[in-house]
């Protein structure tokens, strides 16, 4: 999990990557988007996808890293430079994803696009890439686990409910538990809620803050 001083600030990542492909003027262009924590991950699945489409004229990629997109980098392959890895990090960059890998693999039809071809097609590449895939905005948060008994399981799923708060990883015992996570800001309030829900009978337990996908 990223550390970030500035505890406000949220930021949008990938949690589950996709990918797609778009054909212009027979040339193939599979754009592809990954997750990364790190250099060294995007560094391993350009590998992977280098391997995978050896066969390929071009594997060109952009990827940025960090809640402040403090870490961006790219790469043209071979294309003419600023054609392909600086469009494919300005679709990074205009829909505002960081800890974000995308390779856009192109198969060469044979006709040559051209400069504005080359820009145009690599951002539909990526974009398609990102349309493909599962976002989530990191905010930061708390982890918050409360137990209660069962005459208020039915009154805390309705409040949470209407407050869209997930109720996760419940656990049926002697009493019921279950975690939630809320923004930093809200935790106090949310606790006091489920004090007044549960006539001061909950037991709740104050878990990590961080930035977590709320």
């Amino acid at each position: 999990m990223i550390k970030n001083d500035e505890t406000e600030k949220s930021y949008k990542i990938i949690v589950e990557g996709g990918s797609d492909e778009i054909e212009i003027k027979k040339s193939r262009f599979i754009g592809q988007a990954f997750p990364i924590e790190s250099a060294k991950d995007a560094e391993d699945i350009i590998k992977s996808v280098e391997k995978k489409y050896w066969d390929a004229r071009h594997n060109c990629y952009a990827y940025i890293l960090g809640s402040s997109s403090e870490v961006q980098r790219f790469s043209d392959n071979g294309e003419p430079s600023g054609t392909a890895g600086k469009p494919i990090l300005e679709v990074l960059q205009g829909a505002e994803i960081t800890n974000t890998l995308i390779v856009v693999t192109r198969y060469f039809g044979g006709t040559l696009l051209g400069t504005g071809g080359l820009v145009r097609a690599y951002t539909q590449a990526a974009q398609a890439a990102i349309a493909a895939s599962k976002t989530a905005v990191m905010t930061y948060g708390q982890k918050i686990t409360f137990s209660i008994g069962y005459d208020m399981v039915d009154r805390i799923q309705h409040t949470f409910g209407q407050m869209e708060i997930p109720l996760d990883n419940p656990v049926y015992g002697t009493d019921v538990s279950y975690d939630i996570v809320v923004s930093a800001g809200e935790a106090g309030s949310v606790i006091t809620k489920i004090t007044e829900i549960t006539s001061g009978r909950a037991v709740i337990v104050e878990g990590d803050k961080g930035f977590f996908p709320i």
